[in-house]
């Protein structure tokens, strides 16, 4: 990040100037995901039941929105430069930018090797900052070379911009995801509809309501509901087969199913 700093007002090459204060969010982000991960791992409580297993989401959110400004930042500054391109001492430009992507490719091995960058959004808004970032370097390179052989230095800027376009749509995706967590919506690999011929499929069940099916923080969601079975049903029964059934095709562990018989009244939950 220094390096590329320096080298960025040495050279007058925004792609370094802004790869570098990718670099800076990238630190900050991969020590947030830490604290994060460090946070998820403290036991429950009284007061917070579902533990800190959230901090996680919130961390990988605010990694996102760090991500949406930054971009705005190369965009703003690119701007500035397409009318009148700043000449960039290209070589030492390239030499620069390749030990950034050196840097980022070892970050990106480590994190592929050692975390799940698929399904943890903590893990995966660290890892999308270094690929993102590695990007920014790639680009360097390439305005280095055209710039170097025909001296074209407006490519200085375009790749800046190009590579804020891709960060914007890590980010976009990144950050559509994590609200969609905290708005308790269905697990993307669920479905609701499913669910509930699963649980009405099971003998004696007659109906299946007040089903909520939401992810308390990547690879674990959770589901609740009622289930009305028919007088003569064993309910305990019907509890072990909804919960076994649940696992096995939805892969949802944390359940907490309600049975219910006719003759039983309770106020219509109203969500």
């Amino acid at each position: 990040m220094v390096l590329e700093f320096v080298g960025g007002l040495l050279t007058n090459s925004l792609a370094l100037l802004s790869d570098s204060g990718h670099m800076l969010s990238d630190a900050a982000a991969l020590a947030l995901s830490l604290v994060a991960m460090w946070m998820a791992a403290r036991p429950a409580s009284p007061n917070r039941t579902y533990g800190f297993h959230r901090f996680e989401i919130l961390a990988a959110l605010l990694n996102g929105a760090a991500l949406f400004v930054i971009a705005a930042f190369i965009i703003a500054e690119a701007v500035k430069r397409f009318s009148e391109p700043p000449a960039v001492a290209s070589g030492t430009m390239m030499v620069i930018s390749i030990i950034g992507l050196l840097a980022n490719l070892a970050s990106a091995w480590f994190l592929m090797r050692k975390a799940d960058v698929k399904d943890n959004l903590n893990v995966r808004s660290a890892y999308l900052h270094v690929i993102g970032d590695a990007l920014g370097s790639v680009g360097a390179i390439v305005a280095g070379i055209l710039m170097s052989l025909f001296s074209w230095y407006i490519v200085d800027p375009i790749i800046s911009v190009v590579v804020a376009l891709l960060i914007l749509k890590s980010a976009w995706g990144i950050i559509t995801s994590t609200v969609h967590i905290l708005m308790e919506g269905t697990p993307a690999h669920v479905n609701a509809d499913q669910v509930t011929e699963t649980l009405r499929s099971i003998k004696g069940v007659k109906e299946v309501h007040d089903l909520h099916i939401w992810t308390i923080t990547s690879g674990l969601d959770a589901l609740s509901c009622h289930l009305l079975v028919e007088e003569n049903t064993d309910c305990q029964e019907v509890l072990q087969k909804a919960i076994k059934q649940i696992a096995a095709d939805f892969r949802i562990e944390h359940a907490t199913i309600q049975v219910e018989k006719p003759g039983l009244g309770h106020a219509a939950c109203k969500i």
